[in-house]
């Protein structure tokens, strides 16, 4: 069951889509092809698919290591949004320069934005004891005011008719595509050598042993000598490392500039993309395309069949909410037992 669980949660949360789509009136199995199987036609949906995983994987890779170790990060969305902002920054002050360098300083700018908006919630967790949940979150809303305030003001493109966005970057500042005619670029590589890495760090490193026993044992680990506060800076760190490389990997790949939204809600969504991957890297690959497919198809939807953005939402809900249901068959079964009459 630990593995066929988010199988069973996936047939579900379709089964009731259709039954949402049933009730706003449209034929829910036109609706269900168009949201599963039509981004699947071409290899313009497939590098489509590619390009909405990959901010996804990155950010749900981070969360299921802090999970591991019992370190909850629910502010993916604003380190992305920090890994955004710090790459952008790097791009509208070196970029069009021609140099080699631009495009490697921002990678590293963007990790270094998001690993140290994650450090934020660790020294509150470590110093003040603040549960690292509520300021994670709190986050978030502090990093999009940021960017709102960057692209509404001091970076405001000076030829945008005063739209707020910044300049587009220049094409020393952006990363390469992979398929010529597409938008899929060397990020999604990236997100993919993340992969192994994330299966290495935890199943075959000491530090991954050390995050699994505070997170699994704590008194276990106190008795080995395993510093607590080492796995909450360590994981919240990293896992905004991993969202800063997707924020500065939107930035530089699909959008090519700062607006003031750098995700539809990524960082949420790789919340969801976690647990249905079992916090396992390799399931997380799968659970991110999977992801990756309900966005495709919810915008198809919102074209082909004038559903709302909302349709797509419910369904995501239901995917979480179905998974942690057949979750209880993890450690339970049902039995049948014939009633005792006095």
């Amino acid at each position: 069951m630990l593995w066929l669980s988010p199988l069973l949660a996936a047939l579900l949360a379709a089964a009731g889509g259709g039954v949402v789509f049933a009730l706003l009136g449209y034929d829910p199995w036109a609706a269900l092809g168009m949201l599963f199987l039509a981004p699947l036609s071409s290899l313009d949906g497939l590098t489509e698919l590619g390009l909405k995983a990959t901010p996804l994987l990155l950010c749900a890779l981070g969360i299921a290591i802090g999970v591991r170790a019992n370190v909850w990060n629910i502010g993916a969305e604003g380190q992305l949004t920090m890994g955004a902002i710090a790459g952008g920054g790097v791009a509208l002050a070196f970029g069009g320069a021609g140099h080699w360098w631009v495009l490697p300083l921002m990678l590293l700018a963007g990790v270094a934005g998001g690993a140290a908006w994650g450090a934020l919630p660790a020294l509150l967790r470590t110093r003040f004891n603040a549960h690292e949940i509520l300021t994670t979150l709190m986050l978030n809303y502090v990093a999009i005011q940021i960017l709102g305030w960057l692209v509404h003001g001091p970076w405001i493109d000076p030829e945008g008719f005063n739209f707020p966005q910044t300049r587009m970057f220049e094409a020393d500042a952006l990363l390469p595509v992979l398929v010529e005619g597409s938008r899929l670029h060397a990020g999604f590589l990236l997100a993919l050598l993340a992969v192994p890495l994330g299966w290495l760090l935890l199943a075959r490193t000491v530090t991954g042993f050390r995050l699994r026993t505070v997170g699994q044992a704590p008194a276990a680990a106190r008795y080995a000598g395993f510093s607590a506060s080492g796995a909450v800076w360590f994981s919240l760190v990293l896992s905004g490392a991993l969202a800063g490389l997707a924020g500065v990997s939107e930035a530089a790949g699909p959008v090519g500039q700062l607006q003031p939204s750098m995700s539809p809600g990524y960082g949420f969504a790789a919340i969801i993309v976690a647990f249905l991957g079992r916090l396992n890297p390799v399931g997380i690959l799968f659970a991110s395309l999977l992801m990756a497919l309900l966005y495709l198809g919810g915008e198809q939807l919102q074209v082909s069949m004038q559903l709302p953005l909302a349709a797509t939402g419910t369904i995501q809900g239901m995917l979480l909410f179905f998974l942690l249901a057949t979750d209880v068959f993890i450690d339970q079964r049902l039995v049948l037992a014939e009633a005792r009459h006095a």
